[in-house]
């Protein structure tokens, strides 16, 4: 049995104001209660909320003050994500804290909520680090999950663990749930989906095993959760298959398919030029609300 202990914090988040004394008291709390925690996961942007004005350089006092809380505490930390200014432009960037307080990597968010999260540049690379003695984790960001192809490199990286933030307040929390089961069992790996609640999100935080099994989920208002893994469950299911039957990671490294719909050519290419672009709907636009009145007979 390989243990580790892992926190998702699923909390309170202002969209206006400063979160990080909120956050840096119920990190104090948790690790009273529960000393026994390795890792605590944020929301995703928890620290200032999705505000564009909030985006700051990083390093930055914002990413130092989680620094701190690590070193504090001595455990590995994701701090959810907060905006990074760069040369005028803005990411939605992850940092990766060991129990030391260094940052040991920094993760931008592939796939920025288009058309709603205006303004933020897509990030270009993955990032899977090390627990020494433990296992291999990999990240990403709320809306990363909607693409199987961000989980699946994950997992090819040698990822038993996906750590991903999130910020959903919008009505498809409950696809989200399906998509975080579904990336688990075909990955063979552990999901841990921590959203925030108020401005920060609706709740229902996830964690879920490698045969997408749901450990815990939970409500829709602020909760700590701890909960110990075994990181053994991934490594066996990927040698044995996932209930003693299928391999999927095997299958697919064995695979003769050449996937051409990522070369972005040929027919798959032509059908999806022909959906437009990727736009808010509006009234009276071709797939809002039509402010015309219908034809009459």
């Amino acid at each position: 049995m390989t243990p580790f202990s892992i926190a998702g914090m699923q909390l309170q988040v202002s969209g206006v104001r400063d979160n990080l004394p909120h956050l840096q008291a119920r990190l104090d709390y948790l690790m009273f209660m529960f000393p026994w925690v390795q890792m605590v996961v944020f929301s995703e942007l928890a620290a200032y909320g999705p505000s564009p004005a909030k985006a700051e350089p990083i390093p930055g006092p914002g990413e130092r003050t989680f620094q701190e809380m690590a070193a504090k505490h001595k455990i590995w930390l994701i701090n959810g994500s907060m905006l990074e200014l760069v040369d005028g432009k803005r990411f939605n960037t992850m940092s990766v804290i060991d129990p030391t307080g260094k940052v040991i990597g920094r993760f931008r968010k592939l796939f920025p909520f288009l058309p709603f999260e205006v303004g933020v540049e897509s990030g270009d690379s993955f990032f899977v680090f090390d627990v020494p003695d433990v296992g291999r984790f990999g990240v990403s960001i709320c809306y990363d999950m909607w693409f199987p192809e961000t989980s699946r490199t994950l997992a090819a990286m040698g990822a038993e663990v996906i750590l991903h933030p999130s910020l959903t307040t919008t009505i498809d929390r409950d696809v989200e749930l399906a998509i975080a089961r579904a990336t688990a069992a075909t990955n063979q790996c552990f999901v841990v989906d921590i959203n925030g609640v108020g401005d920060g999100g609706n709740g229902r935080s996830i964690i879920v095993g490698p045969a997408g099994d749901v450990l815990h989920q939970a409500g829709a208002s602020e909760e700590l959760i701890p909960l110990e893994i075994n990181l053994e469950r991934p490594r066996r299911y990927r040698e044995v298959g996932l209930r003693g039957l299928g391999q999927p990671l095997k299958s697919f490294r064995d695979s003769k398919v050449d996937f051409g719909v990522y070369k972005k050519v040929g027919n798959t290419a032509d059908y999806l030029a022909t959906l437009g672009p990727l736009q808010k709907p509006e009234r009276g636009s071709r797939a809002g609300l039509s402010n015309q009145q219908p034809p009459q007979p």
